[in-house]
């Protein structure tokens, strides 16, 4: 009896309590929707219309405009012309060929020169007991060569005149660099001038070019007048004035490299056309312009960006300076073998030092190999020294 009553009274209590509740559907986030999608308005339109202003760049990175955009895809990029695809196409069919093979790979050496070259018996002695290993081509634009070493006699090729600033310039080193490539021992070619000379020994330089995996072509960008202030419109499409730069024209270069320059006739027309002095009231000069723009546009990893080829540009004239007798010291010498960055200063008024340390894949060695501009009156003292300075 007690038990049922108990029963009854747990079920009674059991009554008491409250249905359970049925809970209402969750209404939709809709301000959150409206606030995502108001951020993404935003975003879209910062990256279509870049804010200029420092402080507003930070509000999205802590490296600034540079950083906002490095996130972000990159704008479509223009559609190229048909010569631009024919010219591209065969440009990288011979960047990805396997580099020809040879059981006797040589370096060739090309004087640009006017006439006979004052440090010919300095040469002579840097190749002396190297034979079978260099190849020597002249091309004299003005006189024809008197010479004094075995190495130089019958290397003229057909040369033509040569003006400088001017497209001629650019055919001379073309023209040098097809006369080179019928030689299929040769694997890297290097551009001197007629006041250069070696500032290391023959197996110093060979090394270095034989095992390297770029070519040496100066090449910077240059916002002042005389970079970027020469170029010109005309040159559109093809050479945007973005991808327009500037650098010294000795240059040292893997057979890849020349055959791509023999091989072009695109770009190499829009210079000849569009870059020269007095063009549109500016002083433009292919050859200090055509090779750094062309392999940054299309092998810009392939190329160091400096020179191997050292010249002294302190004075700041419109010509390097020339170094006379006087100035031939051993120290002067050895100073120069040993720099390990190669410094480039903007036209305009900032006058910005740009300075790149010289990485020989991938580790720091000395930038040059040779030097310039010395006078005739040089030679003896370089002959001299030239055992003691390159040494190393």
């Amino acid at each position: 009896m007690k038990t049922a009553q108990a029963w009854r009274l747990r079920m009674k209590d059991m009554q008491i309590l409250p249905a359970p509740r049925h809970r209402a559907h969750l209404k939709k986030p809709t301000w959150i929707i409206v606030l995502v999608s108001l951020v993404c308005v935003f975003l879209i339109c910062a990256y279509i219309y870049p804010p200029h202003n420092s402080a507003a760049c930070y509000v999205f990175s802590s490296n600034g405009c540079n950083g906002f955009s490095q996130w972000m895809p990159p704008p479509p990029s223009r559609e190229f012309t048909d010569d631009e695809i024919a010219s591209r196409v065969v440009i990288r069919d011979i960047l990805n060929m396997p580099p020809v093979q040879s059981k006797n790979p040589k370096i060739a050496f090309m004087y640009l020169t006017p006439g006979s070259l004052p440090f010919e018996k300095l040469w002579d002695k840097f190749f002396h007991g190297h034979e079978g290993r260099f190849s020597v081509y002249v091309h004299a634009s003005k006189d024809k060569p008197v010479h004094f070493s075995r190495f130089f006699v019958n290397r003229e090729i057909r040369s033509d005149k040569v003006v400088w600033g001017k497209i001629s310039m650019v055919d001379a080193e073309r023209r040098l660099l097809a006369n080179a490539l019928k030689d299929p021992d040769n694997q890297h070619f290097v551009l001197l001038s007629d006041s250069c000379v070696p500032l290391h020994h023959f197996d110093y330089v060979y090394n270095y070019l034989m095992y390297t995996n770029v070519s040496f072509i100066d090449c910077f960008e240059d916002p002042g007048p005389h970079g970027t202030g020469r170029y010109s419109e005309h040159m559109l499409p093809e050479v945007e004035k973005a991808d327009f730069r500037k650098g010294a024209q000795w240059f040292t270069m893997k057979r890849q490299h020349a055959v791509v320059v023999m091989a072009d006739n695109l770009y190499y027309k829009k210079f000849r056309e569009y870059c020269k002095p007095g063009m549109d009231g500016r002083n433009c000069y292919s050859d200090e312009h055509y090779l750094p723009t062309f392999f940054h546009m299309l092998d810009p990893s392939g190329i160091a960006n400096w020179s191997v080829t050292h010249v002294d540009w302190s004075e700041g004239k419109w010509h390097p300076k020339s170094y006379r007798a006087q100035d031939i010291t051993y120290q002067l010498m050895r100073n120069i073998t040993l720099i390990e960055d190669s410094v480039h200063v903007t036209s305009d008024e900032r006058k910005e030092i740009q300075v790149r340390t010289c990485l020989w894949n991938g580790m720091r060695r000395p930038c040059y190999l040779f030097g310039r501009k010395f006078m005739p009156e040089t030679l003896d003292n370089l002959m001299e020294l030239f055992s003691n300075y390159t040494s190393i």
